[in-house]
């Protein structure tokens, strides 16, 4: 594992950002992207009779929806240990195969970076 603190400060931000969502709003996972013009989105886990999304794939959707052409960097933070196939996916649509993908514990440590790809 690696300490958040071992990545650049835009990406310790969304770490935090989605450190803060899961606890914040008392969900599964919280997450955050941040797009091609450094802004950020924020998201928890999303558990409706009718609609569930992760909460990758929710800020993904804010993003969209807030008029984001692209992803610079995305962030997980929950109890997996590795971000799922769905989740990458998301980001791989706006963001492209080459977006990173962070993946942190509920105590904010990075467990693993991969690309959307």
């Amino acid at each position: 594992m690696t300490e958040s603190t071992d990545l650049g400060p835009e990406d310790r931000k969304i770490v935090t950002l989605a450190r803060s969502a899961r606890a914040r709003n008392g969900v599964p996972e919280g997450a955050a992207v941040r797009d091609e013009t450094g802004r950020t989105y924020v998201a928890g886990t999303v558990q409706l009779e009718s609609l569930k999304l992760s909460a990758l794939q929710t800020a993904v959707a804010m993003a969209v929806a807030s008029g984001a052409t692209s992803l610079e960097a995305a962030a997980v933070v929950s109890e997996a240990q590795t971000p799922s196939d769905t989740d990458r996916a998301a980001v791989r649509d706006l963001g492209g195969p080459d977006t990173p993908v962070l993946l942190a514990g509920p105590d904010g440590m990075l467990r693993v970076s991969v690309t959307a790809g």
